[in-house]
């Protein structure tokens, strides 16, 4: 484990100057993916921050106002400080890695964005330390609301405790929402080992099934994916290395519900999207295959109905009916429409 770190800190402490020093596109993320609310925010982030952010997606969620965020592994910053505008003066946003450099250049625009967004005071801390120990940096349990990484997780030796961790911060109804790299198998261990590999995010990431078992063993018996794309490995070196394995950048959301089941069960609910949501005025994305418009009635599981209803997007859905019936396993072949048109199913 010590080794691991130790490279890490090293490849993003020292080799890596900017984004541009990068040997794999893993850790990009295009503006043209982001959403438009953190599409707008960007420019006001300072442009060394930008130049140091190696991301592979937009882990920031809908319906951030005044939420409490912890950024796991936040490098630099560029995520803590888009949040920090997101979430508002009255929100507040964590962001912590264990690299000095990162961390020196973080805290060094904790002005620059405060009078940016002319908030009276900065509402973002960072700390220094190590994302499967939150607990020595104070973090106490159920204290956070959404929980967001960047491309960072694939990176730790100990993934399992890094979940545990999450698992442990967040509030009830609180968010896992991060993105990072997959594989379509397991990496074997002489590549994941290869400072270069991992460094670029490709030696530590997980397996997909592994992650699945590793989330349901934690606590999320359910998550979604929001997106996924394929990562091409374009340096021929690393190619060479470990192109017989299939990578993608995928975001996902986790929520902490005890009211989770394992599969998708059908209790007869519907929800209604009131159309509230900022920057969502027409429809709401909750994963990659349900799209809520707004005032239609969609048939939804057990699990979406909880999604929804018992988390910060209570406010913007009515759910209609509970678990008193159950009606079996959900049916992910038939309609997701309440009125029987054409619509998104379950998974």
């Amino acid at each position: 484990m010590t080794d691991i770190l130790n490279q890490v800190k090293e490849y993003y402490g020292k080799t890596l100057a900017s984004s541009k020093d990068l040997k794999s596109n893993a850790c990009c993320c295009s503006e043209e993916s982001m959403p438009r609310e953190v599409r707008k925010v960007l420019p006001l982030i300072a442009d060394e921050i930008c130049d140091r952010f190696y991301g592979c997606g937009s882990p920031l969620p809908a319906l951030l106002e005044g939420a409490v965020v912890l950024d796991l592994g936040c490098g630099t910053g560029r995520d803590v400080y888009v949040a920090s505008k997101l979430v508002g003066e009255k929100g507040r946003v964590i962001g912590v890695d264990m690299t000095t450099e990162q961390i020196d250049t973080a805290r060094a625009y904790l002005d620059y964005h405060k009078d940016k967004f002319g908030y009276q005071q900065t509402n973002v801390e960072f700390h220094q330390g190590y994302i499967e120990d939150l607990a020595s940096l104070g973090i106490a349990d159920e204290s956070i609301d959404v929980v967001i990484s960047n491309c960072v997780i694939n990176l730790s030796p100990q993934k399992e405790l890094v979940f545990r961790e999450v698992f442990r911060v967040l509030k009830p109804g609180g968010e896992l929402y991060f993105s990072d790299v997959f594989a379509d198998r397991r990496v074997p261990e002489e590549l994941s080992s290869d400072s270069v590999l991992h460094g670029e995010c490709l030696g530590g990431a997980l397996y997909r099934e592994d992650f699945r078992r590793v989330l349901a063993k934690v606590g999320w018996p359910d998550f979604r994916y929001m997106s996924s794309c394929p990562i091409t490995l374009d340096n021929d070196e690393i190619a060479e290395k470990v192109g017989m394995v299939n990578y993608r950048s995928c975001t996902v959301r986790a929520f902490k519900l005890a009211s989770l089941e394992d599969i998708c069960e059908d209790y007869g609910q519907v929800a209604y999207y009131l159309g509230t949501i900022p920057g969502h005025p027409h429809y709401f994305d909750l994963d990659d295959h349900h799209r809520f418009f707004t005032g239609q009635p969609m048939l939804v599981c057990g699990n979406s109905a909880a999604m929804l209803q018992d988390t910060r997007f209570g406010r913007a859905f009515k759910v209609t009916g509970d678990r008193s019936v159950h009606y079996g396993a959900f049916d992910c072949s038939g309609s997701g429409n309440a009125d029987g048109g054409s619509g998104s199913c379950c998974c």
